[in-house]
């Protein structure tokens, strides 16, 4: 894969795509919002003003033509609503303390589309996690899918990592690289666009934690082998034998 889809616009094209199939839609055209705000509240002149620009943005890097703000309609703007009125409740805690913990599991955090109708009216154009009509339909997690890009992404970005100077060396490079994976496509999706956007920052955490999770059991793993091996009269790894080499010259000078 070129290196042009390791960016942060690329990522969260394929974030927003692969969303999307967890949602339901009016229309095709409420597929993409404009301004992510916490509530409909929030929606007012400062907001729709804002949503204006941030379109004449997007359309403009769409179709390389020059776009002016106050052309645009508000009836054309859809606004993506943070919000859990859609998800039905869950005793999964006993006592929840967020409204996140009080509703059923969500792989992502749940949205609504909203925009004005002909008539100057707010009105609900699609839902996160549903399936079916918006008004007859239910509830759904598993219905959707991960673009095939963004996993060639996340292939992509492992490697690179593992490429690193310092990674590279270790044997068990690969098993670092397949716990990243696997850890990149359980919480992909998460990424929060109403918080940051900068997926790749967000990714390349997840993968150094892999990474280090993985250095650090086997650093453990090698240490109890080394313990075998001394008791039963046997040379250690290299890497033991250096550690008692520096510990030896410190108690020398001491």
């Amino acid at each position: 894969m070129s290196t042009k889809y390791l960016n942060n616009r690329d990522m969260l094209k394929q974030i927003h795509l692969s969303k999307a199939t967890y949602c339901e839609y009016l229309t095709d055209e409420d597929r993409d919002y404009d301004l992510i705000l916490p509530s409909v509240d929030k929606i007012n002149i400062r907001s729709i003003a804002q949503a204006k620009r941030e379109r004449a943005k997007r359309l403009e890097r769409e179709t390389g033509e020059k776009q002016n703000a106050k052309d645009i309609q508000k009836q054309d703007l859809v606004f993506r609503i943070m919000t859990f009125d859609h998800v039905p409740n869950s005793k999964r805690k006993a006592k929840p303390k967020t409204v996140s913990e009080a509703k059923a599991k969500c792989n992502f955090p749940p949205f609504q589309h909203w925009r004005f109708n002909d008539k100057d009216k707010l009105m609900c154009v699609g839902k996160s996690h549903w399936k079916g009509g918006l008004s007859n339909g239910h509830f759904s997690i598993d219905h959707g899918k991960m673009t095939n890009t963004l996993a060639k992404m996340f292939i992509l970005l492992t490697q690179r990592y593992g490429t690193r100077g310092n990674w590279r060396g270790y044997t068990y490079n690969d098993e670092m690289q397949g716990q990243a994976l696997m850890q990149l496509s359980q919480i992909g999706l998460q990424f929060d666009e109403s918080k940051s956007d900068n997926p790749f920052a967000y990714y390349t955490a997840a993968i150094t934690n892999s990474f280090t999770r993985i250095l650090n059991v086997e650093k453990k793993n090698q240490s109890l082998r080394d313990d075998l091996l001394q008791e039963a009269g046997m040379t250690p790894s290299h890497t033991r034998q250096i550690e008692w080499e520096i510990q030896q010259k410190k108690e020398h000078k001491e």
